[in-house]
């Protein structure tokens, strides 16, 4: 979902003068790749189009920013801690907006605090970030105060116009939102520019595109919403089970991708397979599932495996393995 205008969220956004690059820290504490993900970046497309700084796709019309994404609800109701990026003074912040899934009919009505409970740091000649959608109730700093790289300033969220538990992080120059991770490329290069992390933080923030971001088994059908809301995690099969599911929900796959989710027995055969169609076009995230109804007699005891396959531009791309111990 794109975010409003940065202008439409009351914060005063001073210039400052030239000055050497800002070095950041990650602003969530959070294990990318593990317990977060990256789900979107900033647009360099002036059109009504999408161009992320890899000239891919992964982000939203005038997305000005990027989005770390929790793996769910759960997730971030266990609490997980948004820190300042780098050393400044906290410039202006704003609370008390609930925590909801956005409905489209919301859209319109709260699009003017479309970031939702808010900091923004001041860093010095012309740098600030801004951190959006954080937990109501969370925030642990006020404006004026000054706060040291991975100080905690709140929670991670579901404020404002949030369709995910995540984090909107922004970084301006000047008043003008700027890409960390391609600060300074030309106009519709590929890969240019520098990166604004730490050094010691490139390595995991190397761009990916299409990430599993859940995976597991359940005892019958799967939803989006069971997902990502953690319920599916909470009926774990047994040899008695109704069926035996194998989900999983990927983010960020390109057009034309082609999925394979196979369900293999105790006895290493397989037993069940969805094949996806080719995608249409580039998708935020994408869930699947292959299973199979109880036998009679129930569920032979043992390890049950699947494989979720990816296959990008006629290769082979993403491949996740994951297994089930089938008790009685």
């Amino acid at each position: 979902m794109r975010l409003p205008a940065f202008s439409l969220i009351v914060f005063s956004l001073c210039g400052g003068a030239q000055a050497q690059e800002i070095s950041l820290r990650l602003p969530v504490a959070c294990e990318i790749g593990r317990t977060c993900f990256i789900q979107k970046y900033l647009d360099h497309d002036p059109s009504t189009e999408v161009r992320d700084y890899q000239c891919g796709s992964l982000g939203d019309d005038k997305h000005d920013g990027t989005d770390f994404r929790l793996l769910n609800m759960p997730a971030q109701q266990a609490g997980v801690d948004v820190v300042a990026a780098a050393d400044g003074k906290v410039a202006s912040t704003r609370e008390g907006v609930p925590d909801a899934f956005v409905r489209k009919e919301d859209v319109e009505k709260i699009s003017k605090i479309g970031c939702g409970n808010a900091v923004v740091i001041d860093h010095g000649n012309g740098w600030r970030t801004a951190y959006c959608h954080m937990a109501k109730g969370s925030l642990t700093v006020r404006s004026g105060r000054e706060v040291k790289a991975g100080e905690k300033i709140g929670q991670v969220g579901l404020s404002g116009l949030t369709e995910f538990p995540h984090l909107h992080f922004t970084v301006l120059k000047d008043g003008k939102p700027v890409d960390p991770f391609a600060y300074g490329a030309p106009d519709k290069s590929c890969g240019g520019g520098k990166s604004l992390w730490d050094a010691s933080l490139q390595p995991s923030l190397a761009y990916q595109t299409g990430t599993v971001l859940n995976k597991g088994f359940a005892p019958g059908p799967v939803s989006m919403e069971a997902i990502e809301s953690g319920s599916v995690e909470q009926d774990v099969p047994t040899t008695r089970s109704p069926a035996l599911v194998a989900y999983v929900r990927t983010i960020a796959l390109k057009g034309g991708d082609v999925q394979t989710l196979t369900l293999f027995d105790a006895d290493g055969k397989p037993v069940a397979q969805n094949k996806a169609p080719p995608l249409d076009r580039t998708k935020a995230q994408w869930m699947m599932f292959a299973g199979i109804k109880q036998p009679s007699g129930g569920f032979k005891p043992g390890l049950y495996r699947a494989i979720y396959r990816v296959e990008r531009d006629g290769k082979p791309d993403i491949e996740q393995a994951f297994g089930i111990n089938l008790r009685p």
